[in-house]
């Protein structure tokens, strides 16, 4: 395994754990914005240059002052200023990316950006969340009802352009004019592990903060992390100049150690994507959907297999797992109490998502939709929280008495394949299960993707005919053990 691949997968685990904690913010910067068909700030300011007769090129590394001569130019006018931002920012066609997307969905309260665009705003809304947006100063004072996230746009907003941060007079009084935002940002930086993506560093704002929170902490700095892109080669580009910019880099990544900022470096954006789908995949699958209904047990006894369901239950809880489950026939009972005899057994109370339970609406009084609709909406909706899948048992008694198979555990497979969980029927109880498990095991890798010879190994053990309850409670087990490492 390369070392860059390691790096990857040591961020992953450890973005988990700070999503898990619920401790994980977000600090966006252009880049974020920019597939999504958005300019970065030499783009922007190229026709500013264009007016001044100076070289965009030349300039790029000083932008801010730029702005500035075009404001001392035009008698401290910034209207074409203001003007370019509405020009660039106010896209109507333009749509959160994929990056956005999965962000929004992933539990984080606190978002920073110095982007002057609403995809963020756009994205959070898109996953059903309530956005508290700030950019003045009068708006850190309130509070808007039943907010789910807060986003800081320290440089101001597109919708208001005469207050954004664009000009060198800017930044030098930002101290001055917009210190609670500053304030903010330091106690996040403190109290949250960032996540800086698409972001340069450049930013002198972030430079004052990260700076005074490296003095004031010292060596107690907490933890932050960000994606960067190695610098890449242009066409016209020789060795030496090439060479001289990755030496630049390298210490550019050393410095950002300083202020506790550790830095994984891929080779293309796309990359960044992969990190973030694995992010959430991984994240995900601290949430177990239970999947069962059972009349007939045989053959085994009703008592035995509700005891099996009460111990596998009550060690995913224990092992730090959630549970959701749509209080299937037959098994729901054990669901719920093996997950509260650990809870309440260890002298604690349910944490917000560890036990999910959704029984399913049986009539179709007053609703406008058909009732299995509503299932099937339920299902996904239940299953769009889960990262694995447990399917045990899976038979029902008709209106007639008799015994068949059941089509409801079926549609949740086929959920649950649909969104990328990873898929572990219980051959061993029989019915549905034991179909789903011969699906699974014939191309095990189309369906789960690529794991270790191990965990595959366990998983062909448990479509075993004659396993007993015991057997089939530890291959789970060790399967979920080894999901996580």
């Amino acid at each position: 395994m390369t070392i860059q691949k390691r790096e990857k997968e040591r961020l992953i685990r450890e973005l988990t754990k700070e999503l898990q904690e619920e401790n994980l913010a977000i600090f966006a910067g252009a880049g974020l914005s920019i597939p999504a068909g958005f300019v970065n700030w030499k783009e922007l300011l190229k026709p500013i240059a264009d007016d001044l007769n100076l070289d965009i090129e030349k300039e790029a590394s000083d932008l801010i002052s730029l702005a500035q001569y075009h404001y001392n130019a035009n008698q401290s006018n910034r209207s074409k200023l203001n003007q370019l931002l509405i020009a660039n920012f106010c896209k109507k066609e333009a749509n959160p990316t994929i990056n956005h997307r999965i962000l929004a969905r992933l539990p984080v309260s606190i978002y920073w950006t110095t982007n002057y665009d609403n995809l963020i705003e756009s994205s959070l809304k898109e996953a059903g969340k309530i956005p508290d947006v700030k950019y003045t100063n009068q708006q850190l004072a309130f509070t808007k009802p039943r907010r789910d996230v807060v986003v800081y746009k320290m440089h101001g907003d597109v919708e208001h352009p005469d207050k954004a941060i664009l000009t060198k007079d800017d930044y030098e009084r930002y101290h001055l004019d917009m210190q609670p935002f500053l304030n903010a940002l330091s106690g996040d930086l403190v109290s949250k592990t960032f996540l800086f993506i698409g972001f340069s560093f450049s930013d002198p704002n972030l430079d004052y903060i990260l700076s005074r929170v490296r003095i004031h902490y010292q060596k107690n700095q907490r933890q932050h992390f960000c994606l960067l892109r190695k610098v890449d080669r242009n066409e016209c580009e020789d060795n030496a100049d090439f060479e001289y910019k990755e030496r630049k880099q390298d210490f550019f990544v050393q410095d950002l150690l300083r202020f506790g900022v550790r830095s994984v470096l891929v080779d293309e954006y796309k990359e960044i994507t992969e990190i973030l789908e694995n992010l959430e995949k991984q994240y995900r699958r601290n949430t177990i959907f239970v999947s069962g209904a059972a009349h007939d047990y045989s053959p085994h006894t009703q008592d035995e297999s509700c005891q099996f369901v009460f111990n596998l239950t009550k060690s995913i809880i224990e092992d730090g797992y959630n549970i959701v489950s749509g209080f299937g026939l037959g098994i729901g009972s054990s669901v719920i109490t093996g997950a509260l005899e650990h809870i309440y057994m260890s002298g604690g109370n349910i944490r917000n998502g560890q036990l999910v339970l959704r029984p399913f609406p049986q009539t179709q009084t007053g609703a406008t939709k058909d009732l299995k609709q509503i299932w099937r909406d339920y299902r996904n909706d239940m299953l769009s929280f889960s990262g694995i899948a447990i399917f045990v048992f899976g038979n029902k008694q008709t209106d007639t008495d008799e015994l068949i198979l059941s089509n409801g555990m079926r549609e949740e497979f086929e959920i649950a394949k649909s969104k990328g969980l990873f898929l572990l029927p219980i051959g061993a109880t029989g019915y549905i299960a034991k179909e789903l498990w011969n699906e699974v095991n014939e191309n095990f890798e189309e369906y789960n993707g690529a794991v270790s010879s191990e965990i595959k190994e366990k998983f062909s053990l448990l479509g075993k005919e004659k396993l007993t309850f015991e057997e089939m409670y530890e291959h789970v087990m060790h399967i979920l053990m080894l999901l996580k490492t």
